[in-house]
């Protein structure tokens, strides 16, 4: 496109290495609906020059990557509830001079979840992980569906347990924690609906590698591994040969992207187009 004095622009700070896929992914969506919008990256290590200067060159929004979702907080004129409880931000719209905060990781991996049909309402669901990934899911879920149960399984038992204690008290239906184990698996993962990964197991190159023996999955459960490198992790693989409904990770990054998209633009994402140049690159 043409970047003139009539162009908006989308931005990536902090680590492009982190969200490589996302100005390839984002500038074929506005190609696809003509819109007068690009999409850069950014390496930013002065945060609070690069806040300011969103607003001095009129910039649309920002996709916020690691080491700032959690200092981009102090630059924010308004953060979205759910994000607020995350306590991090990886979105950001810039409008009528007002930065608001956003955190679509959740909201991707939600949707990710509905779009395949898995059960939800009034079910349990195992979480593992503790994490960033996991901190955000568990807020978005939590708020979105009406779960009878939601079960966290940590390595970290400090981290797994502040998170619990913060979801107990935002969320209406009880919430339980315990340390990963073959034991604590082999209790929770069997008698509940799904199995929501968010650890980095099974990452490309270790991607032989698989956080529990396929042995406590049963058919029918649904089995989503964030991880999206591979794209069909060993984990997935494993469910996929028990008869468990697979959720990719990859699902969720397309979807978070999709939700940025339509927060910046106000219209309906091509979301076909977004998934074929994700799919194109990581093949």
């Amino acid at each position: 496109m043409k970047i003139d004095g009539k162009s908006r622009i989308c931005a990536v700070i902090g680590n492009p290495v982190e969200h490589s896929l996302s100005p390839a992914l984002h500038n074929a969506a506005f190609a696809q609906k003509k819109l007068n919008m690009c999409y850069v990256a950014f390496r930013v290590e002065d945060l609070a020059a690069a806040m300011a200067g969103v607003k001095g060159l009129n910039l649309l929004g920002l996709s916020v990557t690691i080491p700032h979702k959690v200092a981009v907080l102090d630059y924010l004129d308004e953060v979205e509830e759910t994000a607020g409880k995350i306590g991090s931000v990886n979105t950001v719209l810039h409008k009528a001079g007002r930065l608001i905060g956003y955190n679509s990781d959740g909201l991707g991996a939600v949707r990710a979840l509905r779009e395949a049909d898995v059960p939800l309402t009034d079910e349990k669901v195992t979480i593992l992980g503790s994490g960033g990934a996991a901190r955000a899911i568990a807020f978005t879920l939590g708020k979105e569906v009406a779960l009878k149960e939601m079960v966290l399984l940590g390595i970290e038992a400090e981290e797994c347990g502040r998170l619990a204690d913060d979801l107990a008290k935002a969320l209406p239906f009880p919430v339980r924690w315990e340390p990963m184990s073959l034991e604590t698996l082999g209790r929770h993962v069997p008698d509940s609906a799904g199995l929501i990964h968010c650890t980095p197991v099974g990452m490309s190159p270790r991607d032989e590698q698989c956080v529990l023996d396929r042995q406590i999955l049963r058919p029918g459960q649904f089995v989503f591994d964030i991880v999206y490198n591979p794209l069909k992790t060993r984990l997935l693989r494993e469910a996929e040969s028990v008869g468990c409904r697979i959720v990719p990770g990859v699902e969720m990054f397309i979807h978070q992207a999709v939700f940025q998209f339509e927060l910046w633009t106000g219209e309906p994402a091509p979301v076909d187009c977004m998934r074929r140049v994700v799919m194109e690159a990581l093949s």
